[in-house]
């Protein structure tokens, strides 16, 4: 008998709900830095590449994955991923591999959503000063604007708290009430906005120099360059498919758990890259970069970060109308980062729900949870004066980069080798499109866990050669009052891998205890 759980509102819900959770920063604010960095039209070849090996086999695992675990009960990724796993192996050694999972799962939503809610509040912030015209003046350098802005404590606290309460108030509020609703609301205008400002860039012209238009903006980003392309992009590529889709973090999974079990997973899989593909390559690629080209040149392409809160900021105080469409483009990041961020939040507040706490009480523990793993990122700048965030990158480097490979590795092993041809069957349960045995066998058994383990080998290797493993890391040894930061970063990754395995095979361990004592299944739905 399958155990009650909520359920989504509307197939529309679902859809714009689950594009939401794809559709993110990592669409508006990483996607373009990440490509004119990486060569522009260089970087694209390797992306639309692992967008097909590795994305939507990934994507279909996860929503296979969550359905799955959904029927049993779970929100949360290490009983879905022990669930799959014990078809394959002994029931306590697919338990260790759910605690793993789940350790995982559980660092990513803690940690990642720590400092993505304050980059959430960064954008909510600059939204009013576009809007009240707080960097428009030619005479403010944005790259100290920007510095300044982090370092003020009363601008960074209040819109992050402001992000926070929008977040915890929609999960407080459940499925259809809260996360559907907001998503509702604010895909749709994040569409529309991203629409006028296409209009806007696509119209600007040269107004620096003759041979520096939108256009050739476009061409840079779309031109591949076979002689640009190399390793760096192609691992560049290969993670931005991971952080757009919100590969790897448990999140979909969670969205996945609250599907009917006949519902089509396959479609909506599809629907969701579809989404969030729109929103990242022919929105975000269509509005920072020609933005930038236009008044930068190819070489001011290669702002990294500063893409979004300093050299773009600098172009909309010189464009007319700078103000209203500053504020479009922050409102768009906000938007985007609120509807992923629900999701991890919503994560949690489900893995509290598996421990037998209410919703509401949840979201409240939830919100002082962020409060204090959010601190240290807050914190950082204000106290040490400076801007590098070493906190913020460490963790990054890890929880949102690294971490993210290994758990889809674990996944697409689960559901392809461990599960195998069950998890097939399960996956084209309900749906009007089926998976064909050659695309499961092809994909999510060979080509998906070979490609990740090549992407592992290759980021492990450059986080050797950039000095990421060293006791103190390369990018802090020369500022040693940044060195705490990075260590109390590495403590608080240790302390919440532990915790996330413990709370995690302790439930997996309630519900199934005698399966693991007996090494026999016997709960079945």
């Amino acid at each position: 008998m399958t155990e009650k759980r909520e359920n989504w509102g509307s197939k529309l819900g679902l859809i714009l709900a689950m594009a939401g959770n794809a559709v993110g920063l990592g669409n508006f604010w990483r996607y373009p830095y990440q490509a004119a960095k990486n060569g522009g039209g260089a970087f694209m070849v390797p992306y639309f590449a692992a967008l097909i090996i590795l994305g939507i086999p990934l994507m279909l695992c996860e929503w296979n994955q969550g359905r799955f675990g959904g029927k049993y009960g779970h929100g949360t990724l290490g009983p879905m991923v022990y669930l799959q796993a014990r078809e394959g192996v002994k029931p306590r050694t697919a338990a260790i591999i759910g605690g793993l999972a789940g350790a995982i799962a559980f660092s990513v939503t803690v940690l990642l959503n720590g400092y993505y809610n304050h980059i959430i509040g960064w954008t909510l912030g600059y939204s009013f000063l576009s809007l009240t015209g707080g960097y428009m003046d030619k005479a403010v350098d944005t790259g100290a604007y920007f510095v300044s802005y982090i370092q003020d404590p009363t601008k960074v606290i209040i819109f992050w708290l402001i992000a926070l309460a929008i977040l915890g108030f929609a999960v407080m509020r459940g499925v259809q009430k809260g996360i559907e609703v907001v998503a509702k609301i604010m895909m749709p205008l994040i569409y529309v906005f991203g629409i006028i400002l296409i209009i806007r860039t696509l119209t600007l012209g040269a107004p620096v120099k003759p041979d520096w238009t939108p256009i050739a903006g476009l061409n840079y980003i779309w031109s591949p360059r076979w002689s640009d392309l190399n390793w760096t992009s192609a691992l560049a590529a290969a993670g931005q498919i991971f952080f757009t889709l919100s590969l790897g973090m448990g999140i979909i999974q969670n969205y996945a758990s609250y599907l009917k079990a006949d519902d089509d997973i396959v479609v909506s899989g599809f629907a969701t890259v579809s989404l969030n593909e729109l929103a990242e390559v022919i929105m975000g690629g269509s509005i920072a970069i020609p933005i930038c080209y236009a008044f930068l040149g190819p070489e001011g392409m290669k702002s990294g970060v500063g893409l979004s809160f300093i050299a773009l900021p600098n172009i909309f105080r010189a464009m007319g109308g700078g103000q209203l469409f500053g504020a479009l483009w922050f409102l768009i990041l906000f938007m985007a980062g609120i509807t992923s961020a629900i999701a991890m939040y919503n994560y949690l507040v489900a893995m509290l729900e598996e421990m037998g706490l209410q919703k509401k009480l949840g979201s409240v523990i939830v919100f002082g949870l962020y409060i204090i793993v959010g601190l240290p990122v807050g914190l950082e700048p204000i106290l040490t004066k400076t801007a590098d965030l070493a906190y913020l990158t460490e963790v990054d480097n890890w929880v949102g980069s690294y971490f993210l490979v290994v758990l889809g590795l674990i996944e697409v092993i689960a559901t392809g080798w461990l599960m195998g041809g069950k998890a097939l069957e399960e996956m084209n349960r309900g749906g009007y499109w089926k998976v064909p045995q050659w695309f499961f066998t092809l994909f999510i058994q060979i080509l998906t866990p070979l490609t990740i383990i090549a992407l592992l080998i290759g980021s492990t290797r450059d986080y050797y050669k950039a000095g990421y493993l060293k006791l103190i890391p390369s990018f802090v040894e020369n500022s040693p009052k940044l060195i705490p930061w990075v260590q109390a970063a590495r403590i608080v990754m240790i302390i919440v891998l532990i915790a996330g395995f413990i709370q995690t095979y302790r439930t997996i361990k309630g519900k199934y205890i005698k399966e693991i004592e007996t090494g026999k299944l016997i709960v079945r739905i």
